[in-house]
């Protein structure tokens, strides 16, 4: 019984897919082409070339970076769910950690396409037949970018909408991440916040 055991732990672990930059980077295109779609069918305005100067960067980053990024996304979805009176469903969301499987990113990006499937079925839009395209010699920074591109044009479909709903619950989750944090190196907070910006709006504080 016990070498049955072992050899499907073997097994398993022999078939386990690794993800690369370069099918990420394709789901990404994906969901650029059907945020434009999106952009266009509401006639919103797309400033292609300014968001690409904006988010290009260059930098070595980490895949918890690039994750980041997925769950910014995940939220500016919930804005738009918002404003087309759909119910806000919560992001999925992890822990503060120091090395993040990469494939988690793969992940995240299914669970944008998901839900951008979802808002095209409920608001009656024809779904995009966008190709799928492969692609080689691509970097989590690839990645990262072509997420950043997404994220700002969300921005503009979105009319640049932050509630303060949503700036309360990141600055929760950054205080429990950052607790988590002081309680991992042991260190006591005795912090005192700042004066209060009564001039701050929604979108300052997000």
């Amino acid at each position: 019984m016990k070498k049955i055991i072992l050899l499907f732990l073997v097994c398993f672990s022999l078939s386990a897919k690794t993800i690369t930059p370069n099918e990420v980077y394709s789901e990404v295109m994906l969901i650029t082409g059907e945020v434009e779609y999106l952009l266009k069918h509401y006639d919103i305005k797309h400033d292609h070339d300014g968001i690409v100067k904006r988010t290009a960067i260059y930098s070595r980053l980490k895949p918890r970076n690039v994750w980041q990024i997925t769950y910014e996304i995940m939220v500016k979805i919930n804005i738009l769910r918002q404003e087309y009176k759909l119910p806000v469903i919560e992001p999925v969301n992890m822990a503060p950690v120091l090395h993040l499987n990469p494939d988690l990113v793969y992940e995240q990006t299914q669970r944008i396409q998901t839900e951008l499937k979802i808002f095209f079925t409920r608001e009656s839009i024809e779904f995009p037949k966008i190709k799928r395209k492969t692609y080689k010699g691509k970097t989590p920074l690839d990645v990262f970018v072509g997420l950043s591109y997404v994220s700002a044009s969300f921005d503009e479909l979105n009319g640049g909408r932050f509630t303060p709903s949503y700036v309360f619950g990141e600055q929760m989750r950054l205080y429990d991440d950052i607790t988590l944090i002081l309680q991992h190196l042991q260190i006591s907070d005795k912090t005192i916040p700042k004066k209060k910006n009564i001039d701050a709006t929604p979108s300052d504080v997000f």
